[in-house]
């Protein structure tokens, strides 16, 4: 190989020499997300499950987390709060049964810290609706990563539409792996975090599969391996940045963010991670498992142009 083909102190990392190991972990997190979710399943929060709606006014404005370790001394638990309108409005979402009571009780707990509070409404939240958006949400996956293979066919070639799909499949499985383990809540937000991962992963994928293809076209010595290892390579500091800067921001929103966003950004790290990973040895090692060659992605040769003439006008 010659000097515009090496980036990292004169030599080019061989990713590739980890593949089947690479392989071989992402099978293990695979089966264990499957198996995990087909045991304990996930944790569905209020948005999928259904309960009860609770809206109160304060005299003036609270404090969130106060409220939060107000109502877990008075034992209550798997409960949302969150600002409504006016910053004096609280909504408290509860995943239990609707009851005459629960309005009434839930305000004396709030009253007992000495807060002037009042009930505005109180009601039942179905679980019907939880199973309109699990339905919805399922099939918004699966077309996103129809589109996605049809997208990447399009533009590179089948091999790899193949390569990203499976990543992006491969991601998606081993986040919501990770929160049926942990018994994480999955909500909704969680929900919108895992089709933002799906983006990230198949940005990060998209990049490595330029880059590749550019290099089957431009190095003519080398073998598919070696052409892969030199993209990778190549693109290694963008994917530091890139994951380095997302997960820093993601950290931030996860300390910061509050009860709200902590879902989010959890189902957000995980995704980051093992996107990245996955842009590396999943979609990449598929391509050298489907035998992609230089044949693959060569240009078409116009007609009237010789080969090796593409760049010149057609011959008379």
């Amino acid at each position: 190989m010659n000097e515009e083909n090496t980036f990292v102190d004169g030599k080019v990392i061989n990713f590739m020499g980890f593949a089947k190991p690479a392989m071989a972990l992402s099978i293990i997190l695979i089966l264990a997300s499957i198996i995990s979710l087909s045991v304990r399943g996930l944790s569905l929060g209020l948005d999928f499950t259904g309960g009860t709606l609770v809206e109160v006014e304060y005299s003036q404005a609270p404090v969130i987390q106060d409220i939060r370790l107000t109502l877990e001394g008075k034992g209550y638990s798997n409960f949302v709060v969150q600002k409504f309108g006016a910053d004096t409005s609280i909504m408290v979402r509860l995943q239990e049964g609707f009851s005459d009571q629960i309005g009434s009780q839930l305000v004396g707990a709030l009253q007992s810290t000495g807060e002037e509070v009042r009930l505005v409404r109180s009601e039942f939240v179905g679980a019907q609706v939880g199973e309109e958006l699990k339905e919805q949400g399922g099939l918004g996956l699966l077309l996103a990563l129809g589109m996605i293979m049809l997208y990447v066919a399009f533009r590179f070639q089948f091999k790899f539409s193949v390569g990203a799909v499976a990543a992006l499949a491969h991601d998606v499985i081993i986040t919501l792996g990770v929160f049926s383990i942990t018994q994480w809540d999955f909500d909704l937000n969680v929900l919108a975090a895992i089709l933002a991962v799906i983006g990230y992963s198949l940005n990060d994928t998209i990049v490595v599969s330029d880059r590749i293809r550019e290099n089957f076209r431009k190095i003519r010595k080398g073998t598919p391996l070696e052409i892969v290892n030199i993209s990778l390579t190549q693109t290694l500091a963008r994917t530091i940045v890139t994951g380095v800067t997302t997960l820093l921001v993601l950290i931030a929103l996860y300390f910061f963010g509050g009860e709200a966003l902590a879902g989010f950004s959890q189902a957000l790290i995980v995704g980051v991670v093992i996107g990245t990973y996955s842009s590396i040895y999943v979609a990449s090692n598929i391509l050298l498992v489907m035998g992609v060659n230089k044949e693959d992605l060569m240009l078409p040769v116009k007609e009237g142009v010789e080969e090796g003439e593409e760049g010149n006008l057609p011959r008379p």
